[in-house]
């Protein structure tokens, strides 16, 4: 048992030093969790400041048992392990085990469903807030979306998201697998609505750019699941892309490339296939975000019978906003309930303005631009 309230899950990651980062900034205590303690060390050595944060490393093996052992004592898990789909279930389990306060970073939206169906109603039971997905790529979209329907006569959601920079090993791992194993899903008349297989890469207006930009479903994202029994929204489609031409001209090879390298193949010669294909495309960790370069545009049209809204949120550091947004919502179970527990966004359980205010007074996004007329 520990005295740190808060426990950061494949700490020794990129994304997952960025959360120690941002808890160290917040004054909050936490253990620096994963599978190996040398590359934890490794890791957390190279995060600037860190040696004057309150915390420690734990190894810890990957099951229930031992995670839960390892969670005695704290309140909230940010959990950075993925793909979530395979590594979820057990951490999951731990925090139920626990009576802790779960959260992740996933865009899966299959592991979205099972958290909702499997552990929604366990996790109300308790008090715990069973958070998935709290990530620049999925709650600042989400946020914008709670600025559009802050207006009335809106019910259908049209949401894209353009970042610039490069995946980290985690996010490509992720990504691949998803791209094979997982359905991808937009909400339409508030029913789950299959995107076809073989969607390829649209072409979107990116707001303060003359250039279009490419995008794809990018495994359907959290905000179809989140809007779905939300009795403002009928219709959401998400879009997501990289700006950066060549990368997205060739997702769609790389994807057919790996159908065919599994096809026939079982789930676990499956995932050892796209595994590889994860390491041959992405073996390195990016550089630290750059401002100036590392932009993010999440960009929201909103619409009903007699209505349109739209907003935009300009961003930088998509990596950074992830950090933020995990060390965040863990500092604020700590100190008071959630707005809602069990199955919940952040939005829902935070606030999307208040989530907002701490990406700008962290200097990460600029002031939403929202126009309406109805």
């Amino acid at each position: 048992m520990s005295d740190k309230p808060v426990v950061v899950y494949g700490a020794s990651g990129y994304t997952g030093r960025l959360v120690c980062e941002y808890l160290r900034e917040l004054n909050v205590p936490f253990i620096a969790a994963g599978r190996s303690k040398e590359k934890l060390q490794a890791g957390l050595d190279t995060v600037p400041g860190l040696e004057t944060a309150d915390y420690e490393i734990a190894e810890v093996e990957h099951t229930p048992e031992a995670l839960a052992k390892l969670l005695q004592g704290a309140k909230a898990m940010c959990n950075m392990v993925g793909p979530f789909a395979e590594f979820g279930p057990a951490a999951v389990e731990a925090c139920l085990e626990a009576g802790v306060h779960y959260m992740d970073t996933t865009g899966e939206q299959d592991w979205m469903i099972r958290c909702r169906d499997a552990y929604g109603a366990k996790f109300a039971e308790k008090g715990l807030l069973l958070s998935p997905g709290i990530a620049q790529m999925y709650t600042t979209g989400e946020i914008a979306a709670n600025y559009c329907l802050e207006n009335p006569g809106l019910d259908t959601l049209d949401m894209s998201v353009f970042w610039k920079g490069q995946p980290t090993i985690a996010s490509t791992a992720t990504i691949v697998q998803n791209a094979v194993l997982s359905k991808a899903y937009y909400l339409e008349d508030n029913k789950l609505v299959e995107w076809p297989a073989d969607a390829g890469l649209y072409q979107l207006t990116v707001p303060g750019q003359h250039e279009l930009g490419l995008a794809l479903p990018w495994g359907g994202t959290s905000s179809p699941i989140w809007f779905q029994n939300d009795p403002r929204v009928a219709t959401c489609k998400v879009l997501g892309g990289v700006i950066n031409r060549p990368l997205m001209e060739a997702v769609p090879g790389l994807v057919a490339q790996m159908l065919e390298l599994t096809a026939g193949k079982s789930l676990e010669e499956t995932r050892q296939i796209l595994a590889g294909v994860a390491a041959q495309v992405n073996n390195a960790y990016p550089p630290r975000e750059n401002p100036r370069i590392n932009i993010s545009i999440d960009s929201v049209y909103a619409s009903g019978p007699l209505a349109r809204a739209h907003c935009v949120i300009y961003g930088n550091c998509n990596y950074k906003q992830t950090g933020l947004l995990q060390a965040w919502s863990a500092s604020q179970v700590l100190h008071d309930a959630p707005r809602k527990v069990g199955f919940a966004s952040a939005c829902q359980a935070f606030g999307h303005r208040k989530l907002h205010g701490v990406l700008r007074s962290f200097g990460l996004s600029m002031e939403a631009i929202t126009t309406y007329n109805g």
